[in-house]
């Protein structure tokens, strides 16, 4: 072949490659409980990642290249998180955001650090996902270990006269989160008269609320889900017991009185501020309302962990592991739906802290 038809292949070829390079599409995902009984929240996750991607890709994507949105399923399941992760490395994503429940974000981050992956859960409380040392872990939520306090606290203020009972479904994020409330509670001076374990999935709680019962609890704190308190509120009332019920930020979902019905009303909780009621993301309320979406819960944490990732990567002008880590760690601020946040040496948030909720007819708001 003639040195000239060798120069023209050599000049298409990398005509081709710059092409290629030009139209390359940056693979992202989140991953959570898109089927099983917490499903409601891997919703939420699916909505604000989806929202999330089509909003950076309109405003021109991520150093010039367009997001493409992977959505994985865990099911909340330890094992099936760390399957899920292994076949997300497979697809060369950038960022998971996600987990969702701490019990399959702890895992399944070990797998993500193997492999160079970021990883910012929007929703994973425990606080053992961020002190482990792994760089690439990060989260926009708040810890269990700051849940607890505000939970633990509040009710050795306002119910120390009380029979309170802590509960919890064995899991990571439950377990963590009821220790932490013990522990502060037991710090103010106010011992809880029971302290229990069920296992989730269940549809019969009735032993256990036996129990609360003949020993007359008044506040029952419960470290879980809401699929499960919602039944155990439904046969306490069934059973004639006015116990308040309170827990912590999953039961942050309308699925919740679905379960409940107005047996839930009076339930209280702990979350993150209610990102859909800041003034400045009214224009992302409307969107999802029209729709017929709710964005509650989770779904706009998702939508600002994907912003911050992506504000991180175009400081950085690559979406490589190393500059990119190094700029989330930068103490630099990053504009996003939870406000301007920065992230510290382990990965944690600079948050604005927990708040009360309360269920009434229907819906949740801020507690007085």
């Amino acid at each position: 072949m003639s040195k000239t038809k060798l120069g023209l292949l050599a000049t298409a070829s990398a005509l081709v490659l710059s092409m290629g390079a030009a139209k390359a599409d940056i693979t992202i995902a989140t991953v959570g409980p898109m089927t099983g009984p917490y499903a409601a929240f891997g919703e939420q996750m699916r909505q604000g990642a989806t929202k999330a991607v089509e909003d950076i890709n309109a405003a021109g994507g991520v150093n010039g290249e367009k997001l493409v949105l992977e959505v994985g399923d865990d099911a909340c399941d330890p094992k099936q998180a760390v399957a899920v992760a292994n076949q997300l490395v497979s697809k060369d994503v950038a960022l998971v955001a996600g987990h969702f429940c701490s019990g399959s974000s702890i895992p399944a981050s070990e797998v993500y650090n193997e492999e160079g992956i970021i990883q910012i859960s929007p929703a994973s409380t425990n606080p053992q996902l961020t002190e482990r040392g792994l760089d690439n872990v990060f989260r926009v939520c708040g810890r269990d270990d700051q849940q607890g306090e505000v939970a633990g606290k509040y009710l050795a203020k306002h119910f120390a006269d009380k029979r309170i009972a802590i509960v919890h479904d064995k899991q990571a994020y439950s377990k963590g989160l009821a220790d932490e409330t013990k522990k502060f509670l037991n710090e103010a001076g106010v011992k809880e008269v029971m302290y229990e374990a069920i296992t989730p999935g269940e549809k019969d709680y009735s032993a256990l609320v036996t129990k609360l019962k003949s020993e007359n609890v008044d506040v029952l704190y419960y470290g879980g889900y809401h699929t499960e308190l919602g039944l155990i509120v439904r046969q306490m009332r069934a059973q004639g017991m006015d116990t308040l019920a309170m827990s912590g930020d999953a039961i942050n979902t309308l699925e919740y009185w679905s379960i409940t019905g107005d047996a839930g009303a009076g339930t209280m909780f702990t979350a993150g501020p209610a990102l859909e009621k800041d003034p400045r993301n009214a224009d992302l309320v409307k969107y999802f309302e029209a729709k017929g979406y709710k964005p509650e819960g989770y779904t706009l944490y998702t939508y600002g962990a994907i912003q911050a990732w992506a504000e991180a990567a175009n400081k950085a002008g690559t979406t490589d592991f190393d500059p990119v880590v190094k700029e989330l760690k930068s103490g630099d601020k990053f504009d996003t739906v939870l406000g301007s946040i920065s992230f510290d040496s382990k990965g944690d948030v600079a948050a604005p802290g927990y708040v009360f909720y309360k269920w009434e007819n229907g819906t949740y708001d801020y507690a007085d």
